[in-house]
């Protein structure tokens, strides 16, 4: 089931993706004037026009981010003991880490830096990396390679951390890293991911009945520019498909009985 879910997910985003959707609807535009439907074709050729135009302007992705970002507290106060930390995968560039025989990182390096911070300050806390390979493909590598080369390479003691490397997905992270880990009753465990994706990454955790501490990081939203008009079609559009894609998720997530809420905000079921 947990295939059938992983696969229909990746062809609905293929599908449902705004900048996809948007290529869609040009093409059709186009099929549609070279089958003499000019009429259909000029008005859904002007709307796509609209839709690009309002997406270059206007910060919708910030706003579809902010909510997300905004629902964890940033560095919240930790105690003097943690029992263990946990990274979740996701900007480890597998491919082109294998091509170019050297680490390779996406936007996302705030989960990384915040991991190799918090367990030099947390010696003793168990240390966990979880993150196997979100592709279609099988690959000769996984994010736990990569994430392995980059923390010897930086300092860190590799064999003194647990490397989950066989999850596809957030819930697959929280499943099998529970597994490998066997968590107790009453530890604290810090987890460590992207502000924007932390909502869901905790839902599953509490879901499978993990109660975990979120650290959140790699922020996308600003106040000044979700308030501000200009002129930024890409970055603009890269916002508006990233937080399309983690509000799909929580609302996959939520309805497939992967995820405690919606928006989960704690360890406390709905």
């Amino acid at each position: 089931m947990d295939t059938i879910f992983f696969w229909c997910s990746k062809l609905i985003w293929a599908i449902v993706s705004p900048d996809h959707l948007l290529l869609f609807a040009v093409t059709l535009a186009c099929v549609l004037f070279w089958l003499g439907r000019y009429k259909l074709a000029r008005g859904l050729l002007t709307a796509c026009v609209l839709i690009f135009w309002l997406i270059a302007l206007m910060p919708i992705g910030q706003w579809l981010l902010d909510p997300l970002e905004s629902t964890f507290p940033v560095n919240p106060p930790l105690p003097d003991h943690i029992d263990g930390i946990i990274m979740l995968g996701g900007n480890e560039k597998i491919e082109a880490s294998i091509k170019w025989q050297q680490v390779e990182l996406k936007a996302y390096t705030e989960r990384a830096l915040a991991f190799m911070r918090l367990v030099r300050q947390y010696p003793e806390a168990k240390r966990v990396f979880a993150g196997g390979s979100g592709g279609l493909k099988a690959l000769k590598k996984s994010e736990a390679d990569i994430a392995a080369q980059l923390f010897q390479q930086q300092g860190l003691d590799v064999s003194s951390i647990q490397f989950e490397s066989n999850s596809r997905n957030s819930y697959e992270n929280a499943i099998l890293t529970k597994q490998l880990v066997n968590p107790k009753t009453g530890e604290f465990w810090l987890l460590i991911t992207s502000a924007s994706h932390m909502p869901r990454a905790v839902g599953v955790f509490c879901q499978v009945d993990w109660p975990v501490t979120a650290y959140p990081v790699d922020h996308w939203t600003t106040p000044s520019q979700q308030v501000k008009v200009d002129f930024a079609f890409a970055e603009h559009l890269e916002q508006f498909v990233y937080g399309t894609r983690e509000w799909l998720g929580l609302a996959g997530y939520y309805f497939s009985g992967k995820t405690s809420a919606l928006v989960p905000k704690t360890c406390i079921k709905s």
